[in-house]
C-alpha cells in the first residue's frame, strides 16, 4: 500500500512539470511572435520611407537639335567657321575622309541612322555620334566632356564610342588591317632595297598600354615588377608608318619574345601560304623576307638586329643605318598615340574586349589617315625598280592566292628554315657588305 501511494505522488509531480513547460513555451512563443512582428513592421516602414525619399533621375532637356546646328555651322557648312587645318587638328583627319566614314556608317549601321522617337521627334544625327566618338578617341577625355557642345549625355557618348569602334572594325578592317598582298610586298621590297636593305619589309616591336581599371584578380598577371598593369601591342610598320600587323591582348608581364611565341605574325609562312619571295644580297640568293628588330628578338632568318659594340667601320655604318630605319615602328607608335590620346592615357574601361576594339579601330583609322594624306606621293623614289628592265633584285610571285591549301607537311621544314642561325649570319654579313658598298657615307 505504501509503495503504491508513493508511485501516485511521483506521477502528479510529472504532470505539474509538463504543465509548467507548456506554459513556458507558450509564453516564449507569444513574446517571440510579438517581437518578430514589431521588427517586421519597422523594416517595412523604413523601406517605405526610403522609397519615398528616393528621387527619380531628373530628365535634362539638352536641345540636341541646337547641338547639330552648331556642329554643322562650325565645321560642315559651305562657309564653316573653322578652316580645314583646325578641322584636321580636332578630328585627326581631313573632312573628306571623316565624311566618308560618317556616310558609310549611316548607310550600313542602324545605330548611326537618325530616327524619330514615339513623339515624332528626331534623335541624334550620325555627325553628332561620330564626332562624340572621335573626340573621346582623339583627346582621351571623359564621356561627358562634349555634352555642352554636342548635347550628348554620358551614357549615350559611351554607346557612341562602342558602336563606332565595332563598326570601324567591321566595315574597314579587311581593307585597312589586311595582310600584305603580292603587290604590297613588291612595293615594300622595292622601298627596302632603295634604303639599303634588300628583302626588308618593315620593322617589328611591342608597346604597352596601361590598364588603369584592371580587375584586382588579374593585376598580378598584367603587372611587371612594381609597375602598373598593361596590355601589350605587337606591330609591324613600314616606312610610311602604315601598320601591317597588329597583335593586341597579351598581359604586360610578357616581354617581346613571349609575345612572339603567341603571335600569328609568321603563321602564313609556317603554313606555306605566304607569297613566294626571292631576292639576292651580295651575290647570294634568299627566299624569306625579314624585319628589322632590336636586340631582344631571337636570331632567326626573318629578323635582322643591329650590332652591339661595332668595331670596324663597316659594322659601325651598318649599325647606324639599321637603327635609323628600325625607328619606323617606334615612329608609328608615337604617331598613333599622338593621334588618339585614348591609347596614350591609361585605359579606363573594365572590359578587355572593348579595350581591344578601341585599339584595333584606332589602328584602322591610323592607316586610313596615312592612305588619305599620302595619296600618290612616296618618301622614296622607286621608279627605277618599276621599269621592265629595272634593277630590282627582289621579286614576288604574283600568282599567289589566299585560297591555296595549307601545306601542313612542310611546316616543320619551314620552321627549321626560319630559325636557321647559319643562314641568318650569312644574310647579316651580306647586308653589312651591301650597305658598305652602296650607301654613301
Amino acid at each position: 500500500m505504501a509503495s503504491s501511494s508513493h508511485y501516485r505522488s511521483d506521477d502528479s509531480d510529472d504532470f505539474e512539470d509538463d504543465d509548467f513547460e507548456d506554459a513556458l513555451d507558450e509564453s516564449f512563443n507569444a513574446i517571440f511572435e510579438q517581437k518578430f512582428e514589431e521588427a517586421y513592421e519597422e523594416i517595412i516602414e523604413r523601406l517605405a520611407t526610403a522609397k519615398k525619399k528616393k528621387k527619380k533621375k531628373a530628365y535634362i532637356e539638352r536641345e540636341r537639335e541646337q547641338g547639330q546646328i552648331r556642329l554643322w555651322n562650325d565645321y560642315f557648312s559651305e562657309d564653316a567657321i573653322y578652316p580645314p587645318h583646325i578641322f584636321r587638328r580636332r578630328f585627326r583627319m581631313n573632312k573628306t575622309l571623316f565624311m566618308r566614314i560618317v556616310d558609310r556608317l549611316s548607310e550600313e549601321v542602324p545605330y548611326f541612322q537618325q530616327r524619330r522617337n514615339a513623339t515624332g521627334r528626331l534623335g541624334l544625327t550620325a555627325l553628332q555620334k561620330c564626332t562624340a566618338a572621335i573626340r573621346m578617341m582623339a583627346y582621351g577625355c571623359a564621356a561627358d566632356a562634349a555634352d555642352e557642345y554636342l548635347r550628348i549625355g554620358e551614357s549615350t557618348a559611351i554607346l557612341c564610342l562602342e558602336n563606332f569602334t565595332s563598326s570601324i572594325i567591321e566595315l574597314f578592317g579587311d581593307q585597312y588591317l589586311r595582310r600584305p598582298t603580292p603587290e604590297d610586298l613588291q612595293h615594300l621590297l622595292d622601298v627596302g632595297e632603295s634604303r639599303g636593305f634588300p628583302g626588308m619589309i618593315g620593322s617589328i616591336n611591342c608597346m604597352h598600354w596601361e590598364w588603369k581599371n584592371c580587375p584586382i584578380a588579374w593585376k598580378g598577371q598584367y603587372t611587371r615588377g612594381a609597375g602598373k598593369p598593361t596590355i601589350v601591342l605587337e606591330a609591324v610598320a613600314s616606312y610610311d608608318l602604315w601598320i601591317w600587323h597588329a597583335f593586341f591582348g597579351p598581359p604586360g608581364t610578357l616581354n617581346d619574345i613571349n609575345v612572339l611565341d603567341r603571335s600569328p605574325v609568321f603563321d602564313d609562312i609556317l603554313q606555306g601560304r605566304a607569297p613566294k619571295v626571292r631576292y639576292s644580297v651580295n651575290g647570294h640568293n634568299y627566299k624569306l623576307p625579314y624585319y628589322l628588330t632590336d636586340g631582344i628578338y631571337p636570331i632567326w632568318v626573318t629578323f635582322i638586329q643591329s650590332i652591339n659594340l661595332p668595331q670596324s667601320e663597316k659594322e659601325q655604318k651598318f649599325a647606324k643605318v639599321q637603327e635609323s630605319i628600325r625607328k619606323d615602328v617606334e615612329r608609328a607608335f608615337g604617331v598613333l598615340q599622338a593621334r588618339f590620346a585614348i591609347i596614350k592615357n591609361p585605359a579606363l574601361i573594365w572590359d578587355k574586349e572593348k579595350i581591344g576594339k578601341i585599339m584595333r579601330a584606332s589602328i584602322i583609322l591610323h592607316n586610313m589617315i596615312v592612305e588619305n594624306e599620302r595619296g600618290n606621293r612616296s618618301l622614296y623614289d622607286i621608279s627605277g625598280f618599276q621599269q621592265p628592265d629595272g634593277s630590282r633584285s627582289s621579286h614576288v610571285d604574283m600568282e599567289y592566292s589566299r585560297d591555296m591549301s595549307t601545306n601542313i607537311n612542310n611546316m616543320i621544314g619551314i620552321r627549321n628554315e626560319v630559325r636557321d642561325q647559319q643562314i641568318h649570319k650569312r644574310l647579316k654579313d651580306d647586308l653589312v657588305e651591301h650597305i658598305w658598298n652602296t650607301i654613301p657615307a
